[in-house]
């Protein structure tokens, strides 16, 4: 059992910065970013694999970046030029120790940007 801990959401203005925070509770293999715009499905915004590999959601990519500590269990998203369409309830979600489905999820953090 996987338990994700997420921090870092808030308001901000367009054009402006945040860093998500998820920390796992024991090591993991992928670990990624989730949102969901009020109305909207959820969808994939940014993952990363055990080795480094990292993909992005088209709409965000040169402004998002995905990253990880190993050492902490613990993966970030660097939100760079937010835009109002990047607001939504951020989650974090990860694989267990080995490839596999995100089977375990975190319980949100809200963005919001302003215009």
């Amino acid at each position: 059992q996987v338990q994700l801990v997420e921090s870092g959401g808030g308001l901000v203005q367009a054009g402006g910065s945040l860093r998500l925070s998820c920390a796992a509770s024991t090591r993991t293999y992928r670990m990624g970013w989730f949102r969901q715009a009020p109305g909207k499905e959820r969808t994939f915004v940014a993952a990363i694999w055990g080795g480094g590999d990292q993909g992005y959601l088209d709409a965000v990519k040169g402004r998002f970046t995905i990253s990880r500590d190993n050492a902490k269990n613990t993966v970030y998203l660097q939100m760079n030029n937010l835009k109002p369409e990047d607001t939504a309830i951020y989650y974090c979600a990860s694989t267990g120790a080995s490839a596999g489905e995100y089977d375990y999820w975190g319980q949100g953090t809200q963005v919001t940007v302003s215009s």
